[in-house]
This record gives structure tokens, C-alpha cells and sequence, in this order.
């Protein structure tokens, strides 16, 4: 059955991809206005799953690249899609029919509906993470094998790069080189033929983001409807009491502390930050870490909220839940795992309701590993 994304999916799209961004993808607010926007001047997309990929089609793989602080106040050129689309069909030769988000999480996850509603193309039901990752490393096609030796960059005032790279590490290297010398912010594309999707995306993350985020919007307690419908835990409730944040080499970096409220406070949680919550650390004890994730919403509302808009005294919840298979593969975890961000600990796989170590009888306390940080 055809599906098509209007403007009346937007909130709810936002709401969930901002739930997808574990903290990363940028804030999802100045997208959301933009995309409604879009498809109310253009009209309604249409969604296409995978399966539903021609030979004939090609598909353009969009982002915004660099670090979400800065995203705040350097909005992107309306140009920059038509720049991108322009210059990848040049390059290619192919004609392109669908635009697939990079990844579902944060802004990056809603402004591909705007774009292909922009550029008159379709929206592919699938991201390349299946949530937010900081680097360009680190997507299902780099696990698959599938190469991304073409790549256009734009940056707002109009500069563009048409790169071709031997492999995903170098073109993290020069991708992040064109968007620090931009301001730390850039907009890119590559390019996957119809068959090479097939194993190489998250399949159907758009839709699931809509239904996460109608989940969340139509609750009476949207932090406990969160929890269900991901099949998250909620690691902790409380407010935040300490935010370490800097802007560097086109990320964001630091950490934010999180003491418990209630019930829950004699508990003290860290959670370490790269564009996205990577880990987070209990009494010296790693309760999860990426590629599972870790996200922080609004106690109230279930509004995730994205670290560049990190508050001291936020009242927050910490939901964690698992990632998709692909990444705890081998490879994946080769790729994103916690020695992939620099941590010397191993990877266990998140478990929602497993009790931390040292942590029995504390509520809400779970834990995906021993290892000491």
C-alpha cells in the first residue's frame, strides 16, 4: 500500500527521530517548521520501502555534517539540496529518485522529507544508521562493504566539493576538513544504485520514527508510552547537575551529569558526549554504551533533548534500549563500538532490566557490562 508523508506527520516525525538522535542529528525545532513547510508548498511525498526499488532507481544519501551547536545559529541555504542533486547526477550520469537520510536520528532524520518534497523525488523508508552516529565512518553501508567513493559537499555560502575517496576513513578526514573550514557545518550527499540497498540500510526507520513519535505525542505519561513502544529502560530519573561542553574539531564534546530525584536520589550518572551520548557510567560502572542507545527526554513532555540544548537543572529521564543487529556484528561493532570513540571497555549488549553491578535493590538501576571506566 502507497504511503505519502504530509505536513500533518511532521511533529510526529520529529518528535521521533529527535528520540532517534540520541542526543546527536541536531535539534529537530528549526528542521520540523522547514519541512512542514516544504511539503505544504510542494505537496505530500511519497514513501517507498526498499523492496520497491527498481533497477532503473537511484537513490541520494543526504546529511547535514559538522557540530549540532553551531547548527543553532547558522541556518542552511534553501540552494543546497538543488546544489547537491545537481552536481551528484553530473558526476554519476545516473538520474536520482529518491533521497534517504544518512541517519533517522535528530534534524537529520526530518530534513530529507523536505528536500525530496523540494526536488520532486521520493523518500526511501530506511536511514544508514538506524539512529545518530558522529562520523561518516560509521553507517550500514561501511558495514556492508558497499563503497561511497563519490560525494558532494556544500557548504551555506556556496562553496562546493565533489570528492571522490578511496574509502570511508578518508572521506571522514576530508568531509571533516570542508565543514570546519565552513563554519563546522556543511550539508553532503553520496549516492546507492537500487542494488546495492538491499542489506547495506535500516530498513524502515521512517515509518517507525512516526510511530514512535504518535506514541509519545498522544500519552498521558509519554515517558512510560517511550519506554514501551522501544522497548527501552529507563535508567534513571533526575535533573541534570553538571554540563561539560565544548565545540572542537567539527563535533561537540564533553559530558553531563545527571543526579537521581525521588526515589532514585542517592544515584550519580554520567553520560559522555560526541555529538551524541555514547555511555553512560554509574559508580565506575558502564550501564550502556554505544552502538546501543542512550537517550535523554524531558521528564514531562518525552521530548528528547539533543546535547547542544543541555540545561544545568533539566529534569530529565535516561532511556536506553538496543540497537539493530547490524551493528553488533563483527564489523559493526568494529566500526561503533565503544574502542571506535576511544573507550578501553568491552561491549556487552544492552539488556533492558539487567541490575547494574553494586547496584542491586536501586530502581531502575540496569547494566550492560562490569567493566570499569
Amino acid at each position: 500500500m502507497t504511503r505519502h508523508i504530509t505536513s500533518d506527520d511532521v511533529p510526529a516525525l520529529a518528535a521521533g527521530a529527535a528520540i532517534f538522535g540520541t542526543g546527536g542529528g541536531g535539534a529537530v525545532t528549526t528542521s520540523q517548521f522547514g519541512v512542514a513547510a516544504a511539503l505544504d508548498l510542494h505537496g505530500p511525498v511519497r514513501l517507498r520501502r526498499v523492496g520497491e526499488l527498481t533497477p532503473d532507481d537511484a537513490v541520494i544519501v543526504m546529511a547535514g555534517i559538522g557540530a549540532p551547536t553551531v547548527g543553532i545559529e547558522m541556518l542552511p541555504s534553501a540552494e543546497q539540496p538543488e546544489t547537491l542533486l545537481r552536481e551528484m547526477e553530473r558526476a554519476s550520469g545516473r538520474r536520482i529518485t529518491a533521497v534517504m537520510a544518512t541517519e533517522i536520528g535528530g534534524t537529520n532524520g526530518v530534513g530529507p522529507v523536505g528536500w525530496a518534497a523540494q526536488l520532486g523525488l521520493d523518500v526511501l523508508d530506511a536511514d544508514g544508521m538506524g539512529r545518530a552516529f558522529p562520523e561518516a565512518t560509521m553507517v550500514a553501508m561501511n558495514v556492508a562493504g558497499v563503497p561511497r567513493n563519490l560525494t558532494v559537499l556544500s557548504d551555506v555560502v556556496g562553496n562546493v566539493t565533489v570528492m571522490r575517496t578511496i574509502d570511508a576513513t578518508w572521506l571522514e578526514r576530508h568531509v571533516r576538513a570542508f565543514s570546519v573550514a565552513g563554519g563546522s557545518l556543511c550539508l553532503g550527499a553520496s549516492m546507492l544504485d537500487a542494488a546495492d540497498v538491499p542489506g547495506a540500510v535500516i530498513e524502515g526507520t521512517v515509518s517507525r520514527a512516526i510511530e514512535v513519535g504518535h506514541a509519545m505525542l498522544g500519552a498521558q505519561d509519554p515517558v512510560a508510552a517511550l519506554s514501551r513502544t522501544l522497548d527501552a529502560s529507563v535508567l534513571v530519573n533526575g535533573k541534570i547537575v553538571d554540563v561539560s561542553r565544548r565545540t572542537e574539531g567539527g563535533f561537540v564534546r564533553g559530558s553531563v551529569t545527571i543526579a537521581g530525584t525521588g526515589a532514585e536520589r542517592d544515584r550519580l550518572l554520567r553520560v559522555e558526549l560526541q555529538n551524541e551520548n555514547l555511555v553512560v557510567l554509574e559508580d565506575g560502572e558502564v550501564l550502556v554504551s554505544v552502538p546501543d542507545l542512550v537517550t535523554l527526554v524531558d521528564s514531562e513532555t518525552g521530548h528528547a533533548i539533543s546535547t547542544e540544548l543541555l540545561r544545568f537543572g533539566q529534569r530529565v529521564s535516561v532511556l536506553a534500549w538496543a540497537c539493530d543487529p547490524l551493528w553488533r556484528t563483527e564489523r559493526g561493532l568494529e566500526i561503533a563500538g565503544p574502542p571506535a570513540f576511544g573507550y578501553d571497555i568491552p561491549y556487552v549488549p544492552f539488556e533492558p532490566g539487567r541490575t547494574a553491578p553494586g547496584a542491586a535493590g536501586r530502581e531502575g538501576a540496569t547494566t550492560t557490562s562490569g567493566a570499569t571506566a
